[in-house]
């Protein structure tokens, strides 16, 4: 069994607070397209949704970032087509909050996973060279299998972007496809 991880996939880093822009508008219809496939195919499927509170000025993205993906704001749905695909599965999803850049960091990720016996996810979502970044890295500092759908991942910062597909299969060892 695998596991895709959909990370940040929201209305604020799509087209909101923070957004990524045109890069991330036009992953829409893959990244819907691979969250229906896990699903169809009875794979774990996890939706790490990046959330943030309005006053948090303890947070550590409160000096780096504006404030996005605030709790009970339209900017935490899900971008585009992937809403409707996450409400018409949402007993075959996995909604998970996090607060730092890592699915893994302050969450339950990787109990989720270790307990279905799942050693390999996939990754997609927004920034490639932020969220879906760090979250790589930690899933190799825990030993799973790491493959980037390099069509349904972007970022603002387009140099970024290039050089995390690079630091993805030249330092992690992730098959990016």
């Amino acid at each position: 069994m695998k596991a895709l991880i959909v990370i940040d996939y929201t209305v604020d880093f799509v087209i909101g607070k923070l957004p990524v822009g045109q890069p991330a508008i036009d992953i829409e219809q893959r990244v819907v397209a691979l969250t229906e496939q896990f699903v169809q195919d009875g794979d774990y499927v996890v939706m790490a949704v990046d959330l943030h509170d309005e006053q948090d000025a303890l947070h550590p993205e409160h000096k780096l970032f504006p404030p996005h993906n605030i709790r009970g704001t339209e900017g935490r749905h899900l971008y585009g087509t992937l809403q409707a695909s996450y409400e018409s599965h949402q007993d075959q999803i996995y909604w998970m909050d996090k607060t730092r850049y890592s699915a893994f960091c302050g969450t339950d990720l990787e109990l989720q996973l270790r307990v279905r016996g799942i050693q390999e996810i996939h990754l997609i979502g927004v920034c490639t060279d932020i969220c879906v970044l760090h979250t790589a890295v930690d899933a190799y500092n825990k030993g799973f299998q790491i493959t980037v759908h390099q069509d349904a991942v972007a970022s603002f910062n387009a140099d970024g972007h290039t050089w995390a597909l690079g630091h993805f299969s030249n330092s992690l060892g992730a098959n990016v496809i």
